[in-house]
């Protein structure tokens, strides 16, 4: 049974995988990384101990900063500032440098942290190191080379260092300011850095991140603002026991929270989960390109936390090569609000704002220049995952969708074994969200709440669903009965196509709706989309084929009126299926043209097509049921077959119809090229009569 499913996805799947994805490429590139042990902690927040202090020269600024804070504040921040003019550092990454053993912590007073030194030229050395050049422009740096050249890609770089605490002495994060200027990737990188706590600042401007926490067991990001990166706000990397709380992001690139290729714990669990690698709480995460994503972002609980006027709202995916821990799996979303995520960045992209220099783009005043393509208006974006759950959480007022789910085969990620073309998405499941209304129960609803490519095995969907599912029948909660090898190739090429999108070229992808700015009010949402294109060719097809059967037939019968109505009205509402909001179309679109293939059946002479014509209709009939009424068993969806049947059926009626225009085009006596007169049949002729004598005049 095995080989079998792996000969059908050969078959069936083939084309589809090496087409579909045509310019997905990795949008994170890392050195090769290894996941800590796991015997690490989340580490605690310590408010004695031995420290270093850091601050700016500036007393006049200092005090414009601390001026509205409380008394007792101020006197606290006051007594620290003449510490530090005396033993103190004027840039947090003199500190790090004399740091002296674990368990230290670094005291950051208000001040704006541009770290100078860090912007000098490094030793020649560091601009010939053997690295790997990626198309973004920056080199994949080993440890050791990222440890002897700081400054090459980091503001403030922290290498090995156990049991770091960094915090902002202010009243609120606004208070500290890091920023980098967009003169390097990351603002702050802590690699290899265990238990390293940060707390109360704002890290900004950054190419990549604004804070990167890689290869570390055991983080703490609390109470910190990244903000304006032309990537990521808070990225982690091949970690765990990591703890990211009361966090805000805004204005970034890609996504404002990124935990990925997370330590990948559970990946022989299934449901039985004894913790989790990486806990995102508390944060709002605002106005990004994403509110939260991560690829391979493995036994991650995400919980109360506000996604919001983003463009999509959160995504977790198997993509991108090179990440450890695929596919992605155990997620657990729960207790978050994740709405209003409608804010479309594309316009800034096709105006050419995204080509300008970073200083000049607007980046402070809200421009986002979209990194990778995400439609406008989803909530929850699964593309390739497992063991996925989402309970409780709000999702609504997202225009386009609530929650979609599609596939990933293998060689998307340059994964070519057989068993990693269909390991995900399954076993994911969808509880008790909160769909089309907020906290308080007023409505806000979703265009619609699910949406699913019908691939994976063991999925399932709670049953509360006002706005819809696209199909209609997706297996509810308990049980997840599914188990399809193939997504449904309509929205296959329809993920495919709109991959194509690429910031650097300013290419969006004809026929993808996903870069649409929500309707105005009033208006209808639908727009012509790459599914389209096959049931609009149907239809021209379907005019032909239909209208020559009918008038072949002899004229208007019952069945060829019948059979060609059918035909149309099926093609027309299978077009109209495919634009956004009228997926209900499909299954009576489908049932009617199964209806019309039946009735062809009586049309055809030939007995060998019109068995195909009666095979093809069941199978439309089923394709019905099992987009509306009721799932049903098997590897592929009878949309596969239908549509394999369906061009044969095309192909076969073509050969016929222009046989026959041919036949009927030759001049009446005149022998086709190649044929000889029939000779009498001699049993059946009469003997010949001789000719009557004439007379003689």
């Amino acid at each position: 049974m095995r080989d079998g499913r792996r000969i059908l996805l050969a078959l069936l799947g083939g084309a589809v995988i090496v087409l579909s994805f045509p310019a997905v490429a990795s949008a994170h590139y890392e050195r090769p990384t290894t996941a800590p042990d796991g015997t690490g902690h989340v580490p605690t927040y310590r408010t004695a101990g031995q420290h270093l202090l850091v601050c700016k020269n500036d007393r006049t600024d200092f005090e414009k900063r601390i001026a509205g804070f409380s008394q007792e504040l101020q006197d606290y921040n006051r007594g620290l500032y003449a510490e530090c003019l005396l033993n103190g550092y004027r840039d947090l990454q003199a500190a790090v440098d004399h740091v002296t053993g674990d368990g230290m912590a670094i005291l950051v007073l208000p001040g704006l942290y541009l770290e100078e030194p860090s912007l000098l030229p490094e030793p020649d050395a560091c601009n010939h190191l053997p690295a790997k050049r990626v198309p973004a422009g920056y080199q994949i740096l080993s440890y050791e080379q990222q440890k002897l050249c700081p400054h090459q890609q980091n503001l403030v770089g922290i290498f090995g260092i156990k049991d770091l605490q960094i915090e902002g002495t202010g009243a609120t994060p606004a208070d500290v300011v890091f920023d980098a200027q967009f003169q390097k990737l990351n603002v702050i990188r802590g690699d290899r850095t265990n238990a390293l706590y940060l707390r109360n600042f704002t890290a900004q401007r950054s190419t990549f991140n604004a804070i990167y926490i890689i290869e570390t067991d055991g983080f703490v990001i609390n109470h910190v603002v990244g903000r304006w990166n032309t990537e990521y706000g808070f990225l982690s990397f091949a970690a765990d026991h990591g703890l990211i709380t009361n966090c805000e992001a805004y204005g970034n690139g890609d996504s404002g929270i990124y935990p990925g290729g997370t330590s990948d714990i559970n990946r022989n669990r299934g449901f039985d989960v004894p913790r989790y690698a990486i806990e995102v709480t508390a944060c709002h995460s605002h106005d990004n390109l994403l509110g939260y994503s991560g690829t391979g972002g493995d036994s991650v609980w995400v919980h109360d936390n506000e996604f919001d006027h983003n463009t999509s709202g959160a995504s977790m995916d198997s993509l991108f090569p090179n990440h450890p821990g695929l596919p992605q799996n155990h997620a657990l979303f729960e207790h978050n609000l994740i709405h209003s995520n409608n804010t479309n960045y594309y316009p800034y992209v096709r105006d050419g704002t995204c080509s300008r220099p970073y200083l000049q783009r607007g980046i402070e005043k809200g421009v986002v220049c979209p990194g990778p393509g995400v439609p406008v208006g989803v909530g929850i974006i699964v593309v390739g995952g497992n063991y996925n759950l989402f309970r409780d959480n709000w999702i609504y007022d997202n225009w386009k969708i609530g929650v979609v789910q599609t596939w990933v085969p293998g060689a998307v990620r340059n994964d070519f074994q057989w068993a990693a073309q269909e390991e995900t998405s399954s076993f994911n499941r969808y509880l008790g969200n909160h769909m089309g209304s907020d906290a308080a129960g007023h409505s806000a609803p979703n265009g619609l709440d699910f949406y699913w490519d019908g691939q994976g095995m063991g999925n399932c969907w709670q049953s509360d669903h006002p706005s819809g599912a696209d199909p209609l029948t997706t297996p509810e909660c308990p049980g997840g009965a599914s188990m399809r090898l193939l997504a449904d190739p309509n929205k296959l090429v329809m993920f495919g196509t709109c991959s194509t999108y690429s910031l650097a070229t300013r290419t969006f992808p004809a026929g993808c709706d996903w870069f649409d700015a929500p309707p105005r009010p009033g208006s209808v949402g639908a727009s012509v989309t790459i599914e389209s294109i096959a049931p609009a060719v149907q239809l021209i097809v379907v005019l032909i084929l239909f209208g020559w059967l009918v008038r072949r037939d002899g004229g208007l019968t019952w069945i060829g009126i019948a059979a060609s109505s059918a035909a149309v009205v099926g093609s027309l509402l299978l077009i109209g299926a495919s634009l956004q909001g009228f997926y209900f179309l499909d299954a009576p679109g489908i049932a009617l043209l199964g209806i019309a293939w039946l009735a062809a059946a009586r049309l055809v002479r030939s007995r060998r097509l019109a068995v195909l014509s009666v095979v093809l209709g069941i199978v439309g009939l089923l394709e019905a049921v099992d987009n509306a009424v009721v799932m049903l068993p098997g590897p592929v969806g009878p949309v596969w077959i239908r549509v394999l049947l369906e061009l044969t059926w095309m192909g076969w009626m073509a050969v016929v119809m222009l046989d026959g225009t041919r036949r009927s085009r030759q001049p009446r006596g005149a022998k086709a090229v190649g044929q000889v007169k029939p000779e009498p049949d001699r049993a059946s002729s009469k003997p010949l009569t001789p000719p009557a004598p004439s007379r003689l005049p």
